[in-house]
């Protein structure tokens, strides 16, 4: 097998080459004058089974992604396994307005196209993979975010609503504390309060999960109630670290450590979904 890497995934690839023991290619991606893609794979591909990593955000990663998988079927390979280890646009599964594109379900039918198979990493929504003609899987980073926190020793790990509370309740297994889900309880017509559904939170030190943080407001507000109500540190983790519009500033002037994985690479990037997705390919 051979790891080819996408110009969003190098450092997520280079660690699955050695987490695999398996050669990673030499890719060349540049843009040309006018911003249009151009990509080039330095090695011989025929008759290998190929893993091309490429987290398909921003816009321009897609269109890389596309071209990389062209790239890869001009050889005589013996098939393409496709990871997406942060897939944007997955969060718009489904129609809220007449006219409107259902565009994860868009995605995954197009990068399917050239592909034999498609792994992604706790995609917003599974089930969108269904309409892929191709075999699917979708791991999760909890076990490796859990692995990390546990050198935190939390107290207890919160997801910010009931819907996350799995990803809280995998990664609490493998740090060996508690779990519960933040519940927004109305004070009145403009106060929300947001408070652990089970326990309490006084003197002990929490970490919130979640899959995405995007603008990280909901977490900002969530570190400073549950501080307020007695938590002595609060730490934030999640697998995409999106960190749009300022967040990680604000997201830092409040939580005590802010953690995410290597699907998108970034400062905050201490933790590696390379092990699980070994595990998916069968090493």
């Amino acid at each position: 097998m051979i790891v080819v890497s996408g110009s969003a995934s190098k450092s997520l690839s280079n660690t699955l080459a050695e987490e695999t023991g398996c050669a990673l290619a030499n890719v060349e991606s540049r843009r040309f004058p006018d911003f249009e893609c151009y990509v080039r794979i330095h090695e011989n591909l025929d008759g290998e089974e190929v893993v091309l990593v490429q987290t398909s955000y921003p816009d321009e990663k897609i269109i890389e992604l596309f071209l990389l998988q062209d790239a890869i079927r001009e050889f005589d390979i013996k098939n393409l396994i496709t990871v997406v280890p942060y897939f944007g646009y997955a969060r718009q599964d489904k129609k809220f307005n007449l006219g409107e594109p259902i565009s994860a379900k868009t995605l995954v039918k197009h990068i399917q196209l050239s592909s034999d198979s498609l792994i992604t990493v706790d995609i917003h929504e599974e089930s969108v993979l269904e309409i892929s003609e191709k075999p699917t899987k979708n791991i999760s980073s909890m076990p490796q975010i859990g692995a990390y926190l546990k050198n935190l020793a939390p107290d207890i790990i919160i997801a910010p609503d009931e819907g996350a509370l799995e990803l809280a309740k995998i990664a609490a297994e493998f740090t060996g504390c508690k779990w519960d889900y933040l519940e927004k309880i109305r004070i009145d017509g403009e106060t929300v309060e947001m408070k652990a559904k089970n326990v309490s939170v006084s003197g002990k030190k929490v970490a919130i999960v979640d899959d995405i943080i995007a603008t990280g407001g909901t977490i900002v507000k969530a570190t400073e109630q549950l501080k307020s109500q007695g938590a002595d540190e609060v730490y934030a983790a999640c697998t995409h670290g999106l960190f749009a519009k300022n967040a990680l500033p604000r997201l830092k002037s409040v939580c005590d450590k802010v953690i995410s994985t290597d699907t998108i690479e970034n400062e905050t990037s201490v933790v590696s979904v390379a092990k699980e997705l070994a595990k998916a390919l069968g090493y």
